[in-house]
């Protein structure tokens, strides 16, 4: 785990916020040089504290799309089983997150379909086929009022 200074984590917090944000500007606000703040972009993405740089896109805008979360439980909790369904969640591009989670249910998925009909045909693949999938619970987003993206990043007491 890289070591963040106080500048680090003031990158961070300006870039979470717009990533196209200049590095002159950067800069500017922190009191660094341009090249300093290029540096550190560039090893923190190195250093995989920066994971990558996306355009979040209004799915309302694009195309007309269906928000599900779904709560899935496992009939055994064998090491294998649990491998082999997480390696099968993250190569469905309709999951677009997927958290192994403790509590009463072991996984809970965020998924985007275009329609009812394919989110069955989803269900029929990924989860009535799989005889390791003991239940699951889909709740239909009918309005997001935060979907928040920014990591809560810490505020050392710097020197």
């Amino acid at each position: 785990m890289m070591d963040l200074d106080r500048f680090d984590i003031e990158i961070l917090d300006i870039l979470q916020k717009d990533n196209m944000t200049s590095q002159r500007d950067i800069g500017d606000k922190i009191g660094l040089s341009a090249a300093a703040v290029q540096r550190r972009i560039k090893k923190m993405r190195e250093e995989k504290v920066i994971r990558a740089d996306i355009s979040v896109i209004n799915p309302e805008e694009v195309a007309s799309q269906i928000l599900l979360f779904v709560e899935v439980d496992l009939d055994t909790d064998k090491i294998e089983f649990i491998d082999e369904i997480k390696n099968t969640f993250s190569q469905v591009p309709q999951v677009q997150q997927c958290y192994y989670v403790t509590g009463e249910v072991d996984f809970i998925l965020i998924m985007v379909v275009k329609s009812m009909q394919e989110y069955e045909s989803l269900i029929r693949k990924l989860f009535l086929s799989n005889s390791n999938i003991r239940r699951f619970k889909t709740f239909v987003n009918m309005h997001t009022v935060k979907a928040g993206l920014q990591i809560p990043l810490p505020k050392k007491d710097f020197k």
